[in-house]
């Protein structure tokens, strides 16, 4: 009982010191945006996109999954602090970029009466990632490990704005490749599974939930006998209120469950905040966010604890702006 005690005692003091190092990179951060923003911000005062409008406008579009603005997005999770039972050290640090084109294509119609594929590609790449081991002297072995992870294909139909009015809706498939550079970065197997999003928005907010569900269908000719077939979830959940002068404050972590992990590693439940704003480089309307996530629930063997995130997304000009099967 003392022995389980001291765990707890050393894993709080670690979680502690974890936030602590989390919170002063995220304050040097935010305080920092709006010194970076500041001639983008006075330059693009009187912008208006010939398409999406302002700036604070195309800053709530972008929070809204189903939007058509065309973008590049670079989510930045560094650096990350993991930690658990087999870590009797400090937590250990890590990081990696998601990168992300937001591609909605027309499919049908034109304005209000639109049907559109959204098509959000994940292509994750990670810079450092403790990789925990067991021997016969212990389990307090770890190594870095960097690379490419599993690629990631939503593809989701999203009817017009006259059918939903405020309500956001998209649905289709999800399907996840074995492009992991590494073993311990993928999950070494093909997956295919359904993929939702819904939600609601209005001048001020936009809330939406993006669950995708994965289920293993095939392997790569390298699997290992030992390795399960997947069934896992990741499940984002979004709230952005809009300020004046195209800042946003918001939420938008992403929960995920491992049906295959062992009891106490099966769920991660992170929550955060962020702060965003949307400004003009040169011609490109460019939204900056930074914000801390921190896991509630986590693997208890090791798993990712808190980390902080900074996410750019420049937008770009629509690569198909005609519906492709037509109609008005």
């Amino acid at each position: 009982m003392r022995a389980v005690i001291e765990m707890r005692m050393n894993s709080t003091g670690r979680a502690s010191s974890t936030m602590a190092r989390i919170t002063g990179l995220c304050v040097v951060a935010l305080l920092a945006t709006p010194a970076w923003s500041a001639e983008g911000s006075k330059a693009g005062a009187a912008y208006v996109h010939p398409q999406h409008g302002s700036l604070a406008e195309i800053g709530a579009k972008l929070a809204d999954p189903t939007s058509n603005v065309w973008a590049l997005q670079f989510n930045i999770q560094a650096p990350t602090f993991s930690d658990g039972d087999l870590n009797t050290g400090n937590p250990k640090m890590g990081g990696n970029v998601i990168f992300q084109p937001i591609l909605p294509f027309p499919l049908y119609g034109t304005g209000e009466n639109q049907w559109k594929m959204i098509t959000r590609p994940i292509i994750p790449i990670i810079f450092a990632q403790q990789d925990p081991t067991c021997s016969t002297t212990g389990c307090n072995e770890f190594k870095h490990v960097g690379g490419f992870g599993d690629f990631e294909l939503p593809l989701l139909v999203n009817p017009p704005v006259s059918m939903l009015g405020h309500w956001i809706f998209g649905a289709g498939p999800v399907f996840e490749f074995p492009s992991a550079t590494n073993d311990a970065l993928g999950a070494n197997q093909y997956s295919i599974g359904p993929a939702v999003v819904v939600g609601y928005k209005t001048k001020k907010w936009t809330a939406a939930l993006f669950p995708n569900y994965f289920f293993g269908v095939g392997s790569t000719s390298d699997r290992t006998p030992n390795q399960l077939t997947t069934s896992k979830l990741s499940l984002l959940y979004a709230f952005t209120y809009n300020l004046p002068d195209a800042w946003q404050i918001g939420l938008n972590p992403t929960i995920s469950y491992n049906n295959k992990a062992s009891s106490g590693n099966k769920w991660d439940v992170p929550v955060g905040l962020f702060v965003a704003k949307t400004i003009l480089l040169g011609r490109v309307p460019f939204k900056i966010q930074a914000g801390l996530e921190y896991s509630v629930v986590s693997p208890d063997s090791f798993g990712k604890r808190a980390n902080f995130r900074f996410v750019l997304t420049p937008v770009i000009p629509g690569l198909v702006n005609n519906p492709i099967f037509g109609g008005r």
